[in-house]
């Protein structure tokens, strides 16, 4: 098993969401990395996020339920776990998650989620907490009690998978350093063992048994066994000759069974050839007509054409004469359309002269309707330029005549306050005044935006501070 990527969200300390990819560079190309930090850091909080993805419970929290989540970091109002790994079976991510109500700190606390997905596909495989804790175990090959005696030690924890017992140690020790073959080899050795142990001991008890023979009897036994090799072959010639009889009896039996049925066959099929002579001088006769039946076909369909033929003759003559009769209105009609074109072509002939001297009279017309045109234009142009310059003298008389009477009263108002003459001189030296106020007022202003922004940065550096 090879933890790929892990994602969670405020636990314990650790508020907000954090990232590890262990595929970078840097994690995959040393191999061997630490998690070094002060107490309280957040150290074991990693450990705990990846057994909390895994499944649903760390070592130091059994349980977590609606009634109680301390894992969750304070003042918030959700928390997740997720952890991408890779084992045998192929690459799969698994997500724990838990909310209160709303997502506000002081809500609720709702069913925690728990699931198993492809981390190729994101198809879903388990999201029932039973089943996904199965699923895991059949993915990794390691439970929870497992997992946390072996890949994930906690605090203290290394001290009692030393002192397991041997058969709970061994398990995991080679699924860690995949040595399992080997004890599958010595399996297989003790159960060899145990195999050929009984063969030779099934060996020395028949060889037990057996009784040794001294030189007399061990030549008396080979002059029988020659005589005895004789014997065996003489009756092996004698057995051959009498297997090669009886092979001949079998042929020779079934030859004359098949003579019997090849006998029966030829008088069935002499009977057939009898009841089938009628039959076969109509099928002969069939097939004459056969070989004769295109040309038959062929011969009737000239017959019917040649009728078709007759029949379309006999109609063409009783409708010739009405034909001819119409072809002579035809006629006719002909020669007077004939001679009233050669009329209208010399009557057009005398009118071409006429046609021209229209055509130019047209056009003359047309040059002069377009100047017309152009006339009323300009003289609608000139109309109300007239009216718009007749509109613009009546409100210069009427501007004229206001400024007028403002000037008499402006005269009037300098008659009766003469005495105000020397506010001039002193207005200047009030515009002057007022314009050192302005910028008096201007720098003021810019110093007030200034005490406000170190206000503001005062403040951010407050919060930084007390976020530090």
């Amino acid at each position: 098993m090879k933890i790929l990527n892990l994602r969670f969200k405020n636990l314990n300390s650790l508020i907000g969401e954090w990232s590890i990819d262990f595929t970078t560079a840097e994690y995959a190309g040393n191999g061997i990395f630490a998690i070094t930090g002060p107490t309280g850091a957040g150290k074991s909080t990693i450990l705990d996020a990846i057994c909390l993805a895994l499944y649903g419970r760390t070592p130091r929290l059994k349980s977590i339920t609606k009634s109680g989540n301390e894992i969750m970091s304070r003042q918030t109002g959700e928390c997740f776990a997720e952890v991408t790994f890779a084992t045998q079976a192929g690459k799969f991510c698994c997500h724990w998650s838990q909310h209160r109500a709303r997502k506000k700190s002081a809500g609720n606390l709702s069913d925690a989620k728990h699931e198993i997905s492809d981390a190729v596909s994101g198809q879903i495989l388990e999201s029932k907490k039973r089943n996904v804790a199965t699923a895991i175990e059949e993915k990794t090959g390691m439970d929870f009690d497992r997992f946390t005696r072996s890949m994930l030690l906690a605090q203290g924890g290394f001290a009692a998978f030393l002192q397991a017992a041997p058969d709970e140690r061994a398990p995991i020790l080679e699924q860690i350093t995949g040595t399992e073959i080997y004890s599958e080899i010595s399996k297989r050795i003790h159960e060899r063992k145990q195999n050929e142990h009984g063969k030779l001991e099934l060996l020395r008890a028949e060889t037990a048994g057996i009784i040794i023979l001294n030189d007399e009897n061990e030549s008396a036994l080979k002059q029988e066994l020659i005589d005895q090799q004789k014997t065996e072959k003489a009756l092996g010639a004698k057995n051959e000759a009498l297997k090669k009889s009886m092979l001949r009896l079998t042929e020779i039996a079934t030859l004359k069974i098949e003579l019997g049925e090849i006998d029966k066959e030829s008088e069935v099929l002499i009977n057939s050839l009898k009841t089938f002579t009628a039959d076969r001088e109509r099928l002969q006769q069939a097939f004459k007509a056969t070989e004769l039946e295109n040309e038959y076909a062929t011969l009737r369909a000239k017959k019917q054409e040649q009728k078709n033929d007759l029949e379309n003759l006999t109609t063409s003559e009783a409708q010739l004469p009405e034909w001819e009769q119409a072809l002579g209105f035809k006629e006719t009609a002909l020669k007077k359309s004939k001679e009233t074109l050669l009329r209208v072509k010399s009557e057009q002939k005398n009118e071409l002269e006429l046609i021209k001297k229209v055509r130019e009279l047209d056009l003359r017309i047309s040059g002069k309707h377009s100047a017309l045109k152009d006339a009323d234009s300009d003289c609608r142009k000139t109309e109300t330029q007239l009216s718009e310059k007749r509109e613009q003298r009546q409100k210069s008389v009427t501007k004229q005549e206001a400024a007028g009477k403002e000037h008499s009263k402006v005269e009037e108002y300098l008659s009766i306050n003469a005495h105000d003459a020397a506010l001039v001189t002193d207005l200047t030296g009030i515009n002057e005044q007022l314009k050192n106020l302005d910028t008096v007022t201007d720098n003021t202003s810019a110093i007030k935006s200034l005490v406000a922004d170190f206000k503001k940065q005062t403040e951010s550096d407050n919060a930084r501070h007390e976020q530090q």
